[in-house]
C-alpha cells in the first residue's frame, strides 16, 4: 500500500478531486493530519476553522489532530461534530470562518477517511491553494505559536440543528401525505434527515441509522441503492453517502434515480416555470445520453465538465447558472449551496413531486429515458499512468469502433481512490455490459494492482 508521505516526497499530489483520502491509520496517519492542519494554518492571518466529520470509527481521531494542527499555529477550530458535508460548507460560509474541514471519506469504505478543505465561501479549495499545502508539507516550513497566541479549540452544538432549519427554509410546500423511506448509510445524515423530513410533515422510514463506526456505506446508502429498493414498499426512497453529499433517489417501482434523472427532473420543472437561470445546466463527461437529449428536447443548454463536483461548481460560476451536477448524485443549487449536499437535493426533488402532485416514477418517465450504461471500477495501483498505457487505448478504440454512434466509451482514474472507472453505453444492457467487461479486463492486465 503506497505511503501518502512517499507520494509528496516523490513530489506527487495527495489532493485529489475530493481532498486526502486513504486508509486511516497507515496511509491517513493522525501525524499527517496534524500537518495537513499546520500547513494550511499557515495560509491563514486568524481563524477560526470549522471543522466536521462523519461516522467513521477513526473521525475523531483525525479531527482531533486536524485541529491541533490549526491549534498549534495559532487557529482556532469549531468542532461541529457529525454533519452532513453540506451543512460543514453552510456553517463555514455563514459563520464568517476563514476555512471549512471535512474528515470524510465519503463514499469509500469505513478503514478509509479523508481530509476535505474548503475556503471561506464553504467551496473547495481551489488547486492552486491545495499545491501551496503540499508544497508547505514538503518543505515543513511554518510558524510555531507559543503562549497566548495557540489557537484554541470550541465546539457548535446547535449546528445540526441551524444546517436543518436552514433547509426547511429552502423548502417550498410541506411534504405532508409523502410517504418517504430514507437509507442514511450509518454516516452524516443520520441524524439530520430523518429530522430534516420529519420537520416538514412527510410520512417517513428510517433505515441505516444506527452508526457504530465501522458500518458506514457497508451495504446501503447511495453506493448500494439496491438496498434501499427492497425495502422501500411503494415508498419514495432517499439514500445518501456516507457524508450525504449525494443523493440517489428510489422511485415507487423501486427503480433506483441518479443524479441525470433528479436534475432533469428538476431542470425541465423549472424551465417550464420560468425559474431556471440562464437556461442551463452543468453536467459532467459522466452523463447519460439520455439527460443529453432530454435537455436539448426541451431547449435547456447543457455546459460539459470533466468529473469533479469542484468543476462543475467553477463552471456554474462562470455561466451564472443555477443548477448542476454528476450522475453519481452530487447535484449544486447555487442559490441555496456552495457544494454537493444530498438532503438539500432531495427537497428540491421532493419540492417537484409536492408542486406537481406527481408521483417519482410519473415524473422520470416524462422527463428522461437513459440509455443503458455499464461502469466497472478496476482496482490499481497507486500512481499508475492510464495515460500511457497504449494497449488500454488501442482496446478502446476498437470498442470505439464497434459501437459506432450508438454508444460511448470513458475511461478515467478515479480522484478519491486507487481506482481507473470503465463506462461503456450501448444500445442494449447487454452490449454495454460486454464492452465494459472486456475493456476492464485489459485495464486490470496492464495496471492492475499486484
Amino acid at each position: 500500500m503506497a505511503d501518502l508521505r512517499a507520494l509528496l516526497e516523490a513530489g506527487r499530489p495527495i489532493f485529489g478531486t475530493d481532498g486526502v483520502r486513504g486508509e486511516a491509520g497507515t496511509e491517513l496517519t493522525p501525524e499527517l493530519a496534524l500537518d495537513i492542519g499546520r500547513a494550511a494554518g499557515c495560509l491563514l492571518s486568524h481563524g477560526p476553522v470549522v471543522v466536521g466529520r462523519d461516522t467513521r470509527r477513526s473521525g475523531t481521531m483525525l479531527s482531533a489532530s486536524l485541529q491541533a494542527g490549526f491549534q498549534a499555529v495559532g487557529i482556532d477550530t469549531v468542532d461541529v461534530g457529525v454533519l452532513p458535508s453540506g451543512g460543514i460548507s453552510l456553517l463555514t460560509a455563514q459563520s464568517g470562518a476563514r476555512m471549512g474541514a471535512v474528515v470524510s471519506a465519503s463514499h469509500n469504505p469505513a478503514p478509509d477517511n479523508g481530509i476535505k478543505l474548503l475556503s471561506e465561501h464553504g467551496t473547495k479549495l481551489p488547486d492552486e491553494v491545495e499545491r501551496e499545502i503540499e508544497s508547505r508539507l514538503r518543505s515543513g516550513s511554518g510558524r510555531s505559536s507559543v503562549g497566548g497566541a495557540i489557537g484554541i479549540g470550541l465546539t457548535d452544538d446547535d449546528a445540526l440543528y441551524e444546517y436543518v432549519g436552514y433547509l426547511a427554509n429552502a423548502s417550498t410546500y410541506r411534504l405532508s401525505g409523502i410517504q418517504l423511506t430514507l437509507d442514511c448509510a450509518n454516516g452524516a445524515a443520520f441524524k439530520a434527515a430523518p429530522e430534516l423530513f420529519s420537520r416538514l410533515k412527510a410520512d417517513v422510514e428510517v433505515l441505516a441509522a444506527e452508526p457504530n463506526g465501522v458500518n458506514i456505506n457497508d451495504g446501503c446508502g447511495a453506493t448500494h441503492p439496491e438496498f434501499l429498493a427492497s425495502r422501500s414498499r411503494g415508498r419514495v426512497g432517499l439514500a445518501f453517502d456516507g457524508d450525504a453529499d449525494r443523493l440517489i433517489a428510489v422511485d415507487e417501482d423501486g427503480r433506483p434515480a441518479n443524479g441525470d434523472v433528479i436534475m432533469a427532473i428538476i431542470a425541465r420543472h423549472w424551465k417550464a416555470n420560468g425559474g431556471l437561470r440562464n437556461n442551463l445546466v452543468v453536467t459532467t463527461v459522466m452523463a447519460n445520453l439520455g439527460f443529453r437529449k432530454s435537455m436539448e428536447e426541451a431547449g435547456i443548454q447543457v455546459i460539459e465538465t470533466k468529473v469533479g463536483d469542484r468543476y462543475v461548481m467553477e463552471a456554474l460560476q462562470q455561466h451564472k447558472g443555477v443548477i448542476g451536477g454528476e450522475q453519481s448524485g452530487h447535484v449544486i443549487f447555487l442559490d441555496k449551496g456552495k457544494t454537493g449536499d444530498g438532503l438539500l437535493t432531495a427537497v428540491r426533488l421532493l419540492d417537484v413531486m409536492a408542486g406537481t402532485g406527481k408521483e417519482l416514477r410519473q415524473l422520470r418517465m416524462e422527463a428522461i429515458t437513459e440509455y443503458p450504461q455499464v461502469l466497472v471500477n478496476v482496482k490499481v495501483g497507486r500512481g499508475v499512468d492510464l495515460e500511457a498505457a497504449s494497449a488500454v487505448w488501442e482496446a478502446v478504440s476498437e470498442v470505439e469502433g464497434e459501437l459506432g454512434e450508438e454508444g460511448r466509451v470513458l475511461l478515467r482514474p478515479s480522484g478519491t481512490e486507487p481506482v481507473v472507472r470503465v463506462m461503456v453505453e450501448a444500445p442494449t444492457q447487454e452490449a454495454a455490459q460486454k464492452y465494459a467487461e472486456r475493456l476492464a479486463a485489459v485495464v486490470a492486465a496492464e495496471l492492475g494492482k499486484e
